[in-house]
């Protein structure tokens, strides 16, 4: 069971005491406090688990400062929609608004290679208005002796070059929980010119000790990628580890399964699943057209593959896209016949601007016919 307070009651107030002291005299019943950033406020929730079928919840409702109960009909308590939920989710993080309405493109270096070429590719985002980017510090790779990533020492100045470049925000893998420190403590020591979303990458997505971690600590948003091989409910369960741990700042990101079902591409693409994630969360929906598609291949209509799926996702009402772009991509040390090339990218944003507004007049023709 959810049970939301009215807006700006703190749960230290007597009346939020009143609702946890309730609570307190349920036997088997356990209640967990979060609170919520939605659009121009912030909802404290209490989800009591355990023992609820014992909770009556008008007689709930009924208590001061409760705006209303919700039942939980997901596993995934936290993160889920639940029926007759219309809750609105997002989060707003160094003045950008990530929603289930928003769309943002986070182009970038797979994994960080060479200062010219960070600054190369932030100075390109800036003249495209663009306030977000990808960034990988720390890359798992399958192969052991493959480029690892340069780690902590490239955090100094690719926080410095986003601070010059008027970077908002930064995707970044990180595959053990020191790391998080680390970039915490880079980002003290640099002054805060930018901002950090804690990237779980695919094969991280069950690693519960790395989620249960990062889910604790809640300065940074996290995006965390389905699972390469492992079902949408579990990938989901998977990201309510994040939540019940305290950081409800997520957005989840669809990736292609690894299967050659989907070849000649890299991955199968998932990107049909968007709105069922929508509809199923209150996450905003990431795709990952790179690891999905995998090759610059372009069809006999001109239009790349990766800017296929692209609009595909975006189609279907995706609210942010991670993809590769490299200023070099023969130097990339990861990925690098994958990435696009910055002159690409005005064509890219041109593309995905005609798949955001068919979008928008599929979901008007929805309103309505929906009446």
């Amino acid at each position: 069971m959810i049970i939301i307070l009215r807006p700006d009651t703190d749960i230290a107030s007597p009346e939020g005491k009143a609702v946890l002291d309730f609570l307190a005299t349920r036997p088997g019943v356990m209640p967990q406090v979060h609170s919520v950033t939605g659009t121009g406020r912030i909802l404290t929730e209490i989800y009591a688990v355990g023992d609820t079928d014992s909770l009556d919840p008008q007689e709930v409702a009924s208590l001061p400062s409760v705006e209303r109960v919700v039942r939980v009909s997901r596993d995934y308590r936290i993160i889920g929609r639940h029926a007759d939920d219309d809750r609105v989710g997002g989060f707003d993080y160094n003045g950008i608004r990530f929603d289930q309405q928003s769309l943002h493109l986070f182009a970038g270096l797979c994994a960080v290679d060479s200062r010219d070429n960070v600054e190369t590719m932030m100075r390109a985002l800036n003249e495209h208005g663009l306030p977000c980017t990808r960034m990988g510090a720390f890359k798992p790779r399958t192969n052991p002796y493959s480029f690892q990533g340069h780690g902590t020492e490239c955090l100094p100045w690719v926080f410095e070059l986003a601070g010059k470049y008027d970077i908002k925000v930064i995707a970044m893998e990180v595959t053990h929980d020191t790391q998080v420190d680390d970039i915490l403590t880079a980002l003290d020591d640099a002054g805060h010119p930018t901002g950090v979303m804690l990237q779980i990458g695919t094969r991280n997505t069950q690693n519960f000790e790395l989620l249960k971690a990062v889910g604790r600590q809640t300065e940074l948003p996290v995006l965390i990628k389905r699972g390469f091989g492992i079902t949408l409910e579990e990938s989901l369960n998977a990201t309510e580890y994040l939540a019940r741990e305290g950081n409800g700042n997520i957005v989840f990101c669809l990736r292609g399964m690894k299967t050659n079902l989907g070849d000649p591409h890299r991955n199968f693409v998932d990107f049909s699943h968007v709105p069922a994630v929508k509809h199923l969360t209150h996450l905003p929906v990431c795709i990952d057209p790179s690891h999905s598609v995998g090759s610059r291949n372009r069809g006999p209509d001109g239009i790349l593959d990766i800017m296929h799926v692209t609009a595909q996702g975006i189609i279907a009402g995706a609210n942010m896209v991670l993809v590769d772009f490299h200023p070099r991509p023969e130097q990339a040390l990861v990925d690098g016949p994958q990435a696009l090339h910055l002159d690409e990218l005005s064509w890219f944003l041109d593309d995905m601007s005609i798949a955001h507004e068919a979008h928008g007049k599929r979901t008007q023709l929805a309103k309505q016919n929906n009446g």
